[in-house]
């Protein structure tokens, strides 16, 4: 005698599981092993992954993504690149990219085919060809922030970094971080193109995080939070970057003001169209400096 075949219902990821549950969002019927506790019964993994979608994601007094700024993921990936070029540096140019070769108490590196190619350089010629922004190698203004003439050059803008970066990635979200980060180091570089000798090469992303410290202290008024810590910070690098040789204040500087004004741009936006309003004023901000860059190429080609 054959066997009357099973009517009872089978979860629907799995077939061969007989089952009397059913998600209580969709009624489809689930197995044990597919069944997540919801406020009332029990949800399907199909309603829970729509359930989490549809979810309004928490967001920072900034606008950024709460759950993304904590993770630091901006500040991770822009150190890790710093070291990677530091490798390659090391790899063109031995050792001696690392230190021994000058600067305060000989702690600098040496110059390498890849600084040489990376750095901001105004006008200048060099294996037998005119180099530098001027000479159309815009890239630099941005490349230097990448670029730094050995390790412990390396490694105080990288502890710096990981130090108010992350609390400024937090406060942001990543995206809002990395523009405050790009335009006060682009706007570091485009004062040394603007403001230096065009012979005078510069590198480092002490541009980005000058910025990032005046930008910090902007965050923090707005927010209504003591900033008796970060002034002597401020005054520290300062010091830093009036009292020691070799040091670029043209860069320095120009990130502290370029960093300021993006600060002011996504701390000050406010609702309704905040995003928007961001994502303008940086727009207009990236486009003077641009204008400031510009304008100091034909000053020097002419």
């Amino acid at each position: 005698m054959s066997e009357a075949p099973s009517t009872s219902p089978v979860c629907y990821r799995h077939p061969g599981t007989e089952t009397l549950l059913r998600c209580s969002r969709c009624e489809k019927p689930i197995c044990p092993k597919c069944m997540n506790d919801a406020a009332v019964g029990f949800q399907c993994p199909d309603c829970v992954k729509d359930g989490r979608r549809s979810q309004r994601q928490a967001r920072t007094a900034f606008g950024g993504s709460v759950v993304a700024g904590r993770a630091a993921y901006a500040v991770r990936t822009i150190i890790a690149v710093n070291f990677v070029v530091m490798a390659v540096s090391v790899a063109f140019g031995g050792l001696r990219a690392i230190a021994g070769a000058g600067g305060f108490l000989n702690t600098g590196g040496a110059q390498t085919k890849l600084t040489r190619a990376f750095e901001v350089l105004g006008y200048a010629r060099y294996g037998g060809d005119w180099h530098g922004v001027a000479a159309g190698e815009w890239y630099r203004l941005v490349t230097a922030m990448f670029v730094h003439y050995g390790a412990v050059h390396l490694l105080l803008n990288m502890m710096l970094l990981l130090q108010i970066g992350t609390y400024l990635e937090e406060r942001f979200g990543p995206l809002r971080f990395l523009a405050l980060y790009f335009l006060a180091g682009f706007g570091g570089n485009v004062a040394i193109y603007a403001l230096q000798e065009p012979y005078i090469p510069a590198a480092g992303a002490s541009t980005a995080t000058f910025g990032l410290v005046i930008g910090i202290i902007i965050v923090n008024r707005r927010l209504a939070l003591d900033n008796s810590s970060l002034i002597p910070l401020l005054v520290m690098n300062l010091i830093y970057t009036f009292g020691l040789p070799g040091i670029s204040v043209e860069g320095h500087l120009g990130g502290l003001a370029a960093g300021a004004a993006a600060a002011l741009i996504l701390a000050y936006a406010k609702l309704p169209h905040r995003s928007l309003k961001q994502a303008v004023g940086c727009a207009i901000l990236f486009a003077a400096l641009v204008a400031i860059a510009i304008a100091r190429t034909i000053q020097i080609l002419n």
